[in-house]
């Protein structure tokens, strides 16, 4: 575990440049793994003669991981479509739920690897779902595609129904519906092929801050004179409680000891919030843990500390010069009033251009500070569709709630009215 002091003149003086104690391994992208091929499960060749692509079914992740893990090298994707994220998805909470990996291969006449599509059938009562491995804990989902995926794919949606016909000719994965989210336009520069299909907007966003060569010249432009007074303020107001202290994690039981903290910090602002626990459900808390003890190129775990209080926590994840913050939370004591998990964001930033990344992720959400720091929107989008009669129904009903959804959380008078009443709730549950 490595540490530094944050001076309490850390935003006083903009212009000087403050050495960085830790080196840049922390911020290092994952060694490559080697390469070996395994034969495929299932094949099947497109119908469709506009489409020369040939299709692979495969069910068990384990025989995918070298093929997966040389493509994922230069194919268009983003840190959620990784084989290392996934696979510790499918580990400790898709097999606690019945979740069936359905990973579909697409290759060209000459056997090379086009995309992988990391697709699941999951069950819920008599409705089986057609989705995306770990959707709900990726906050991008997206096939991964080679780069030259377009010289090969015309007509997306022609192969689009192959790749349906394939997983429906498997007992085991037949599905009554298709619900695909979270899907940006882009991939890695590369447009989604999955936007070829219908959508509606998601409704939520996620918010991207280019970052510059300085942290200063970057904080001077996002914040204004009077507002950077006040963080500094703030800052010697918690020099006050205590000495603060940035400090980069690197040792496993303090990785550990952090991430638990994170969790429990954010599970007492979700009963804040009166809303659901994500801690809570099966295989989430031993998932974090693994991830953040095993997947340590990408993996970044840091912290505030104020004094012996840990003010402020976080979780990143790195991978092509992008830092994604993915969880962040903060003390909810006397610290809470001079704002730790903003020093401790302006640091992860700071650290971030420091170590020449480009890209700055928030991910999905749109809470108003990270619309302070972005300058890029990326809208996400939903695919949905029946493929049973039965399935139509739970389509039609999934489709009104998003959309309704979606308008609440765009209308900034609906949104207000909704946040009383569910604050209401949770104090008429406490009572």
């Amino acid at each position: 575990m490595s540490e530094h002091n944050l001076p309490l003149t850390l935003l006083a003086r903009e212009g000087e440049a403050r050495p960085i104690a830790e080196d840049r391994a922390s911020f290092d992208i994952a060694a490559d793994l080697p390469t070996t091929f395994s034969p495929p499960l299932a094949a099947i060749e497109p119908s469709d003669a506009r489409v020369s692509v040939m299709l692979e079914l495969r069910e068990e992740l384990a025989s995918l991981e070298p093929e997966w893990a040389a493509f994922q090298r230069t194919a268009a994707c983003t840190v959620f479509q990784t084989f290392e994220w996934l696979s510790k998805w499918q580990q400790h909470v898709g097999n606690l739920r019945g979740t069936r990996p359905a990973i579909v291969l697409g290759r060209d006449a000459g056997g090379a690897l086009l995309f992988v599509l990391p697709l699941a059938i999951e069950t819920q009562g008599p409705i089986r779902r057609l989705t995306w491995l770990g959707s709900e804990l990726c906050d991008y989902n997206a096939p991964l595609i080679a780069r030259d995926f377009w010289r090969h794919v015309g007509d997306f949606a022609a192969l689009w129904r192959e790749v349906q016909r394939l997983l429906q000719s498997n007992p085991r994965l037949r599905f009554d519906l298709v619900d695909l989210q979270k899907m940006a336009e882009t991939i890695g520069g590369e447009r989604n092929p999955h936007l070829s299909l219908p959508t509606q907007r998601n409704a939520s966003s996620a918010h991207v801050a280019t970052l510059g060569r300085s942290w200063e010249e970057f904080y001077k432009a996002k914040r204004s004179s009077e507002t950077r007074k006040k963080e500094r303020r703030q800052l010697r107001r918690l020099g006050e409680l205590g000495e603060v202290r940035f400090v980069d994690v690197r040792d496993k039981p303090e990785i550990a000891r952090t991430i638990e903290t994170l969790m429990q910090q954010k599970s007492k602002a979700f009963a804040r919030m009166g809303v659901e626990d994500l801690f809570a459900r099966p295989g989430y808390r031993a998932f974090w843990l693994d991830v953040v003890t095993t997947l340590r190129g990408v993996t970044h775990v840091s912290r505030l500390d104020v004094g012996s209080t840990i003010a402020a926590t976080s979780l990143g994840l790195t991978h092509r010069g992008c830092y994604y913050l993915v969880l962040s939370s903060y003390h909810d004591g006397d610290v809470m009033r001079f704002g730790p998990g903003r020093a401790h964001l302006h640091e992860l930033l700071r650290q971030a251009i420091e170590h020449g990344m480009h890209d700055f992720d928030f991910t999905i959400g749109d809470e108003p500070y990270k619309r302070d720091w972005a300058d890029v929107e990326v809208r996400l989008h939903d695919h949905l569709q029946a493929a049973t009669l039965r399935g139509a129904v739970v389509v039609a009903m999934i489709s009104a709630f998003r959309r309704t959804k979606r308008l609440i959380k765009t209308t900034p008078v609906l949104w207000r009215a909704y946040s009383r009443v569910r604050e209401l709730a949770r104090f008429l549950r406490q009572r």
